[in-house]
């Protein structure tokens, strides 16, 4: 069965850091570039961040402009697990954080998770 299970959500002050965790499991999770989404109440769903698949020089990674370097995507394909450290959050990263994984060539093999709520309060 295929799956895309996100954690690491939850309440944090404004400054503070997050790691969020995007665990795949039912598919080879090392063919697929892995994906962070977020949705905000009332909001349309915006991309985060992309890291693709590992080649001879590293993974490639791309960044929404808005994030002004303030978060970092990773992947550890022996766990089979995606990352987004998020650093020095502000209240409007608050959002419903979203796990994608599409394999690299074979674009119609899409995968979501049901996301991981970061909320950003004092």
């Amino acid at each position: 069965q295929v799956q895309l299970v996100e954690s690491g959500g939850g309440l944090v002050q404004p400054g503070g850091s997050l790691r969020l965790s995007c665990a795949a499991s039912g598919f080879l999770f090392s063919n697929y570039d892995t994906a962070w989404y977020r949705q905000a109440p009332g909001k349309e769903r915006e991309w985060v961040a992309t890291i693709g698949v590992l080649e001879p020089l590293g993974a490639r990674t791309n960044y929404s402009t808005s994030l002004e370097g303030r978060f970092t995507i990773s992947r550890d394909d022996a766990r089979n697990t995606a990352y987004l450290q998020m650093s020095n959050v502000r209240p409007d990263d608050t959002a419903l954080y979203v796990c994608n994984a599409v394999h690299s060539t074979l674009r119609y093999r899409d995968f979501w998770g049901r996301g991981t709520q970061v909320t950003v309060s004092s």
